[in-house]
């Protein structure tokens, strides 16, 4: 196990508009008075670097409770003189100058319309999403929300949890339908939610297929469950509504009903850890996150018609995770497990045993403490 002292962890501050216009402004300026001096240059921008290298682990003490992933200080530099890097170098200076003007306007936006804001104003800079997510996480070190950038979030709840919004009536998530309760990208919001619940467990599900189906058969009436799905990968709100949860409801466990693949324990691994993507912020999101299901000891539950081979796509994320330092041992042998069978499976299968299986099944999970 290592440890690491703050000097080593770099952090994305969480700023208000005036404070992150501030560091624009210094951010020009210095840039300006090395340009004008008298032996003038164009500095060089530093900027974290993403890279899996630069990936480091913070373990808790007795447990892996409080794990996480973070970037320690390296940078890397985006330059004009270098061929290789101009339009990198410009994309932070044009990014830069957007968020400044969003955050003058008091106005917020998703990172698809700051692209399509971009793409409008630099084609010549911006041809993909991927070049302006990039840009951003290296951006000024303080988070996208700061930056006047709004989570777009897929996630929806249901189950025993009452929410209230800010000046608004609480809403009873058990009344909400298959639908669920939209999980609002505005992180701002999700931090003043009021929150109040009688369930005994959270269970994240990985698709909304699934979800649906456990909310239409009202199974937390049955289990004192809440329901959270980001209906696969986890976007930053639902995540950080999970947390939050965490936080506020410290005595429930949260597990998580995914496939029996390694893109499921790819979702319930960036629950739990957080992502190289958003490392400077990943210590906001992550929770002790358990594997309910599927697991290798529910094989025997599924008929072998509905096993389906692995994919080239699911060995690359196989291999990813294998490499990984945060992947725990009894998680590396299911995933050990999936590679040498040569086979995946989804939860539907479980419908072989019936429409109304899942319930039973997660009550089975959780009364044997069947989890890890």
């Amino acid at each position: 196990m290592k440890f690491f002292t703050d000097r080593e962890i770099c952090y994305a501050d969480i700023l208000p508009p005036s404070e992150v216009r501030a560091r624009i402004e210094v951010a020009v300026l210095n840039f300006l008075k090395i340009l004008t001096c008298a032996d003038p240059a164009i500095s060089d921008l530093l900027l974290i670097n993403r890279k899996s290298s630069n990936r480091r682990v913070s373990q808790g003490l007795l447990t892996d409770d409080d794990t996480w992933i973070f970037l320690s200080r390296s940078f890397c530099k985006r330059s004009l003189i270098r061929a290789n890097a101009a339009k990198a170098f410009i994309r932070v200076w044009k990014v830069m100058e957007m968020c400044f003007k969003i955050l003058l306007q008091e106005k917020r936006v998703t990172q698809r319309e700051l692209f399509y804001k971009l793409l409008c104003v630099s084609p010549d800079c911006f041809s993909s999403q991927l070049q302006v997510n990039r840009t951003i996480q290296a951006l000024l070190r303080c988070s996208r929300f700061s930056l006047g950038i709004m989570a777009s979030s897929r996630g929806i709840v249901a189950g025993r949890l009452l929410v209230q919004e800010p000046d608004k009536e609480m809403v009873d998530c058990s009344e909400c339908g298959s639908s669920g309760y939209a999980i609002s990208g505005d992180l701002n919001l999700l931090d003043r939610l009021v929150m109040k619940t009688d369930a005994r467990y959270i269970i994240i599900v990985e698709k909304h297929a699934i979800f649906q189906r456990l909310a239409e058969d009202r199974v937390f009436n049955h289990i004192p469950i809440i329901l959270i799905t980001a209906r696969g990968y986890p976007d930053i709100a639902t995540r950080f509504l999970l947390h939050r949860m965490s936080r506020t409801f410290p005595e429930l466990p949260i597990m998580a009903l995914v496939d029996w693949n390694p893109a499921g324990l790819a979702i319930l691994c960036t629950f739990k850890f957080g992502s190289i993507g958003m490392g400077l912020e990943a210590y906001r999101y992550a929770c002790n996150v358990k594997w309910l299901g599927l697991r290798g000891d529910d094989l025997q539950l599924i008929p072998e018609e509905s096993f389906v081979s692995l994919k080239p796509r699911d060995l690359q994320i196989a291999k990813s995770l294998m490499s990984s330092e945060t992947l725990q041992e009894k998680h590396r042998e299911e995933l050990a497990l999936m590679v040498q069978s040569g086979k995946r499976a989804e939860i539907e299968a479980l419908y072989f045993h019936g429409y109304d299986y899942l319930g039973k099944y997660i009550a089975k999970k959780i009364v044997q403490a069947n989890y890890i």
